[in-house]
């Protein structure tokens, strides 16, 4: 036998899962407080949570960890959010020059308005789609936050993570979503391979 022939063989390697991080913030003050949404950089982040397929794990994170946090997003081979591209990284270029737009990412509201032609809240998606709903909105979040209470808020944005992470995957099993309309749920044909997702990114601009 060749003495080289066992060093020549190929070797089976298995496939790698991607780390996909699901991802939201809560701010500290709100539009008004800064002078519109114009200014969505002054708003502040009061919290923010990922979930990271790697791990399994939901990372929290306050104002004090933005680093930690931005360093995780850029550990992601995909990061899916619900207008995180235009609003939550518009939160976080308050404390990073970094480029966010270099990150692969994939925003369902990005992805449901170019299909549809509008855009949709979160909770109608969910509501319709996996017969749950969003646990507060953003103005409690605030009412929270001035008042304190950073484990309730903490608990909302992990629960924004949660339903964000569940319509995606319904979304990538099924090839649809559905939408409040009227009352009536409307079925919504999406394609979100994680291969394809991967290889490519999204415009920013709503």
């Amino acid at each position: 036998m060749d003495q080289f022939s066992l060093f020549d063989a190929p070797k089976k390697t298995q496939d790698v899962e991607p780390n996909i991080v699901y991802f939201d913030l809560e701010t500290i003050r709100s539009a008004d407080e800064v002078g519109g949404w114009g200014n969505i950089k002054g708003m502040g982040m009061a919290c923010g949570v990922c979930y990271s397929t790697k791990d399994k794990t939901y990372h929290v994170y306050e104002e004090k960890d933005v680093v930690e946090l931005i360093n995780l997003l850029k550990s992601a081979d995909l990061v899916v959010g619900f207008n995180h591209v235009r609003f939550d990284y518009e939160v976080l270029r308050g404390y990073s020059s970094f480029d966010f737009s270099k990150l692969i990412n994939f925003d369902i509201l990005i992805d449901l308005k170019n299909r549809l032609g509008h855009r949709v809240r979160l909770d109608s998606v969910a509501k319709s789609t996996l017969g749950i709903s969003k646990s507060a909105d953003g103005l409690q979040s605030l009412k929270w936050v001035k008042e304190g209470k950073m484990d309730l808020v903490i608990e909302y944005c992990k629960q924004d993570v949660k339903v964000t992470k569940e319509v995606f995957e319904f979304g990538q099993n099924n090839q649809f979503v559905n939408i409040d309309q009227y009352g009536a749920a409307k079925k919504v044909p999406v394609l979100w391979d994680i291969k394809k997702l991967l290889t490519q990114n999204q415009d920013r601009n709503l």
